[in-house]
């Protein structure tokens, strides 16, 4: 997980995952130290119970019985308990290898939006310059068509001056 978390391009993406790895180094370290735990109180149970017999002195074959019964018992149940905390760590196992792909799902979907959004800003930017562009022809066109309009009123005075007022 680390290796991956290196080869991430995102530095969040990066963060996620080593987080996520010292989770999962903490959940295990914290499950082996409840087997080690196990392990020390069974074999202290098996060792008072040795201490016991000796104590008593074994006189009787069912209390031998009783007592690799109970050890039979015991050895079973600290099998189980190992057991269990075995189906715990591969489960913690397939859950991390879970979201580590689901993290990987979403940095890939997440850089691809920021492509496209890269590709729309370049597509913003052109369209704004061709709108600036029209504005400043219409502008223009505006302002021709206005000095136009002005040296034909000031034609069509002037014709009628030097007509209807030839003497002025």
């Amino acid at each position: 997980m680390e290796q991956m978390a290196k080869e991430q391009d995102r530095e969040t993406d990066k963060q996620t995952i080593l987080s996520e790895t010292e989770g999962h180094r903490k959940q295990m370290l914290s499950n082996q130290v409840a087997w080690r735990k196990a392990n020390l109180a069974c074999k202290l149970a098996i060792d008072n119970l040795e201490k016991d017999e000796l104590l008593q002195g074994g006189d009787s074959v069912r209390q031998r019985k009783a007592t690799k019964e109970s050890l039979v018992q015991t050895s079973g149940d600290i099998t189980e308990n190992l057991m269990s905390i075995s189906r715990m760590m591969s489960q913690q196992v397939q859950q991390s290898e879970e979201t580590i792909s689901t993290l990987a799902t979403s940095s890939r979907t997440v850089l691809e939006t920021n492509e496209e959004f890269k590709a729309m800003t370049g597509t913003i930017h052109l369209g704004r310059k061709l709108i600036l562009k029209y504005n400043r022809r219409e502008l223009t066109n505006k302002l021709l068509i206005f000095l136009a309009l002005a040296l034909f009123l000031a034609t069509v005075l002037y014709i009628l001056k030097k007509r209807l007022f030839p003497f002025i």
